[in-house]
């Protein structure tokens, strides 16, 4: 499984390709197979992500899930912090987490 993540040009969040647009929400994030690159340039070319790159994924019963701890720890927000992490709906999500 290929994702897409970049981050938003407005916020700064931490984004994830849908399929029709950018969500901050992992669970939402879809398979973009070998289009992802096409898919980044076109996007970071419409100045609405910045600097979007593919990662390699696999799907649980939970969705998406980065194969990289550096991008878990990007899907959940600051580790630092409890209460500035996202809380996905997975509810083993912070064993991501080192």
């Amino acid at each position: 499984m290929k994702i897409l993540t970049g981050n938003d040009l407005a916020s700064g969040d931490v984004v994830w390709w849908t399929g029709n647009g950018w969500s901050r929400h992992l669970a939402d994030a879809v398979d973009v197979g070998s289009n992802g690159e096409a898919i980044a340039h076109v996007e970071e070319a419409a100045l609405r992500v910045n600097v979007p790159y593919v990662i390699d994924g696999e799907q649980t019963a939970e969705g998406p899930r980065p194969a990289h701890i550096k991008d878990r720890i990007r899907a959940l927000g600051p580790t630092v912090r409890a209460d500035l992490t996202l809380k996905p709906a997975d509810p083993n999500a912070g064993s991501w987490v080192i």
